[in-house]
């Protein structure tokens, strides 16, 4: 039985009407559920790995691009699951798979997952390749790749790129779009939890949105 059958089978299996409507809500009805919270959802994933194993690196992209073909979120959610363990296997060539995700059916429940949990990982790995990257999704117009350039070194602490994230959020400062103004606030509260005099001194020096500077100043 193929990889996706099997994931399809034991989501069908544990599927929750009443969970899957609760969990539409909160996403504003923009995808449908199965109704499998987190924890479950990972368990299925854990329990399909001791028993069948995991498909290779190689087959991800099509396995990755078949889940997401699927309208249930939870088929997203396991697509970054089963990536995020491989992390030591990426190469060059997955940057256009995890733009893939990031750009089909995007909101900010896969986005920011995809950032952290694979691209994050793939800058790690590749940094003489990062700055080309970035500065191509900073520039260009889509809110969910703007943001990614914002937010993809929270978690970094001491090794964030103060110089970048300041440039990349003074070139989107002036965006009204929501999702940009959270990202501003989120980098520049992340960082302030290592160098809030560099935050402070920042948010004093340029006016921000008042969502992004009461996000920003969150913790100080």
């Amino acid at each position: 039985m193929e990889y996706l059958q099997l994931i399809v089978r034991e989501f069908e299996t544990a599927a929750n009407a009443t969970d899957a409507i609760a969990m539409k809500k909160y996403m504003r009805d923009q995808f449908e559920f199965c109704g499998i919270k987190s924890p479950r959802r990972k368990l299925i994933l854990r329990e399909l790995k001791a028993t069948h194993g995991v498909p290779p690196i190689a087959d991800m992209p099509a396995l990755v691009k078949a889940l997401w073909k699927l309208p249930q979120r939870e088929y997203q959610y396991a697509a970054v699951d089963m990536m995020q363990p491989m992390h030591k296997q990426f190469i060059p060539d997955h940057l256009p798979l995890f733009e893939f995700m990031m750009l089909e059916k995007s909101w900010w429940d896969t986005v920011d997952n995809i950032l952290s949990a694979l691209v994050s990982p793939w800058f790690k790995k590749f940094p003489e390749l990062r700055a080309a990257v970035t500065d191509r999704w900073i520039a260009s117009d889509n809110r969910w790749l703007q943001r990614g350039a914002i937010i993809y070194q929270n978690g970094w602490k001491l090794q964030t790129d103060e110089k970048v994230m300041f440039q990349y959020i003074l070139q989107c400062n002036h965006s009204k779009e929501f999702f940009i103004q959270k990202a501003i606030g989120w980098a520049l509260r992340e960082y302030s939890k290592v160098n809030p005099a560099a935050v402070k001194k920042f948010v004093a020096q340029h006016p921000l949105a008042p969502l992004s500077k009461r996000e920003a100043l969150r913790l100080l």
